[in-house]
């Protein structure tokens, strides 16, 4: 039993209605997207099975012809019950699904430990062949809850998944986003239980979110630096500069070594710039700023080693990205050693694997292993990907699920760590900063979709903000 379980039935709920409940929530979202049909209902031996018990029974007094096949006979004193009060009876698994046309998987749940075996594992193998007419209690069968893996080779691939009280860590994270297909989250009146680990949505984020007092000017909204590399690599910083000034930094420069000079300055208009020559002028040219972008196209150098323990000594927050990361990958305890809570890192997984080598491996989630880094590190760490996650020192967590297949382009990292350095700025604190500037990033992704280059990110923000700033 669950966390969430156990405080309802503290409570006074008993643990049947809770199943009956259950059912009756994935009865009713599958009403809602499947005409009454021939269905299939897979029933475990536990718990999961006995909410199958449940579907089974009101999708057949909906006017759906349901069959049921056992894995087991039940094994829980609730699911016995469903099983008693389902009038239809059950035969056992046959590994095929037969003549039907939608199968509602409950074989097991998130307390799976085991691969599954036999006739359940022919069966999910067989799920891919039944694309858009597989439905899942809680969580696909032969998927950990607690890690977003399967559980040893098979597991069923759904359409829809429908869970309880929040989604589980499984839900979120690769491979099982996918394999869950659409997910609906039923409120069956669980208990309220404490968690750290959140989804990535402005209800998080939204209430410090530092928009402007009528009384603001450009000093008081924030003071932005990024770092330029090169003269050959110059686009990077722009592009976060460019972010960072969108999302509201009211005062953006880019501190740019004396050959870059010409070419950054004929591409920057509102975005000022300033030269520097060492590390030391690089310090001094930051003490004034609220907050420092660096690593895009920085250069994987001696040089940008020192601009990053440069930076750390100033009071600027700071974004630390790309190869301002990778430069620590034979010492990554000399950069933790400078880092303090307002800084965040934003490394890819090739990056992640570098500063924290071995971590994601040996972690049991993406989840873990950027909390652990970020333990570490002492800092915010956002680990990007299809299913990013942020993690503060502290334990807090988030798992985003806004992304959009458009942001796998170049450059599209470099504008994500401006629009975090500009919200830091305006003296966001770190965490939330991180979380806002991710969401951001991938409603503006949403917003263009196909054909989207890292050069539209910037001037997508100011529709994503408006659209923030009316749903306050």
């Amino acid at each position: 039993m669950g966390a969430a379980d156990r405080a309802a039935a503290q409570a006074g709920t008993p643990t049947l209605t809770l199943m009956e409940r259950a059912g009756a929530a994935v009865a009713e979202a599958v009403q809602a997207r499947f005409a009454p049909c021939r269905t299939l209902v897979l029933a475990g031996p536990g718990n999961n099975g006995g909410d199958a018990y449940v579907v089974a029974r009101r999708l057949k007094e909906a006017g759906y012809a349901v069959r049921v096949e056992a894995a087991a006979a039940p094994d829980t004193e609730d699911a016995k019950a469903a099983a008693r009060a389902w009038d239809g009876g059950s035969t056992p698994l046959k590994g095929v699904f037969g003549d039907a046309e939608l199968v509602v998987v409950g074989l097991f749940g998130a307390g799976l430990t085991r691969p599954l075996g036999g006739e359940a594992a022919r069966l999910a193998r067989a799920s891919v062949r039944m694309p858009g007419r597989i439905v899942a209690i809680d969580l696909p069968s032969g998927l950990s809850g607690d890690t977003g893996k399967p559980v040893g080779d098979d597991v069923f691939q759904a359409a829809l998944t429908v869970t309880f009280h929040r989604r589980k860590i499984g839900h979120v994270l690769q491979p099982g986003r996918d394999l869950c297909g659409e997910v609906v989250v039923a409120d069956i009146g669980l208990g309220e239980t404490k968690t750290n680990l959140f989804e990535n949505t402005p209800d998080l984020w939204a209430p410090k979110f530092p928009w402007p007092k009528v009384t603001a000017y450009k000093h008081s909204r924030g003071r932005l630096i990024v770092v330029s590399g090169d003269a050959w690599r110059t686009g990077a910083a722009r592009l976060a500069a460019r972010a960072g000034l969108r999302i509201g930094a009211g005062l953006v420069t880019v501190l740019s070594p004396p050959e870059a000079l010409a070419v950054n300055a004929a591409h920057l208009e509102a975005v000022m710039l300033a030269p520097f020559e060492t590390d030391q002028e690089l310090g001094e040219a930051a003490e004034a700023a609220d907050a420092a972008v660096i690593g895009p196209a920085a250069g994987v150098n001696d040089e940008t080693l020192a601009n990053v323990l440069a930076l750390a000594r100033t009071g600027a927050a700071l974004v630390i990205d790309a190869d301002a990361l990778t430069i620590f990958r034979d010492d990554p305890e000399e950069l933790f050693s400078v880092l303090d809570r307002d800084d965040v890192l934003t490394p890819h997984l090739g990056e992640f694997e570098r500063v924290f080598p071995g971590l994601l491996a040996s972690a049991p989630s993406k989840v873990e292993a950027a909390r652990e880094a970020a333990r570490r590190a002492g800092a915010v760490v956002l680990v990007k990907g299809a299913d990013t996650v942020i993690a503060a020192p502290d334990g807090r967590a988030a798992v985003n699920l806004n992304g959009v297949p458009w942001l796998a382009t170049a450059g599209s990292g470099d504008a994500l760590a401006g629009f975090i350095g500009g919200l830091l700025a305006q003296g966001m604190e770190s965490f939330e900063a991180a979380c806002a500037g991710v969401w951001i990033h991938a409603a503006c992704g949403a917003a263009f979709g196909p054909g989207l280059i890292s050069e539209d990110l910037p001037g997508l923000a100011p529709k994503v903000l408006a659209d923030l700033l009316m749903a306050r």
